[in-house]
């Protein structure tokens, strides 16, 4: 396994307080996923217990299984765009150093050499400089 924890189906069942038989049942659905192990044990992580916990609260709404496949769509729909947030907002700290570390060294520059840098620029690049500064003020 990665290291995460996991659960064996009786022991997400007694988590879940739901049966195996539901557990397989859902798991023949596509609604849950399982990992093997070299002895064809089955195993759920976090995140699938987290998925029947959502399950089993939509059933209490009265949802069919066809309206919780399509909000487990969209929840997995959701925290993907999370995810991409989050990398986001990695890639933004990492060039706000990066332009940090530029505009250190430009003000270091002597006045002839700036001129040089200036006249070395396209109106484009400009702009797009100007962007990248408003933004990660």
């Amino acid at each position: 396994m990665d290291g995460a924890e996991t659960l064996r189906i009786g022991e997400l069942a007694v988590k879940a307080n739901v049966t195996k038989r539901t557990i397989d049942y859902y798991t023949n659905m596509g609604l849950l996923e399982a990992t093997r192990s070299s002895s064809n044990y089955r195993f759920y992580n976090q995140n699938e217990l987290d998925k029947l916990m959502f399950i089993e609260a939509c059933k209490k709404k009265n949802m069919t299984l066809t309206e919780i496949k399509d909000e487990l769509i969209k929840r997995n729909e959701c925290l993907q765009k999370l995810d991409d947030i989050d990398q986001l907002k990695d890639q933004i700290l990492h060039l706000n150093k990066d332009v940090g570390q530029v505009l250190k060294m430009i003000e270091n520059l002597d006045p002839d050499e700036r001129k040089l840098l200036r006249k070395q620029l396209t109106q484009d690049h400009l702009a797009l400089i100007q962007s990248l500064v408003l933004l990660l003020m």
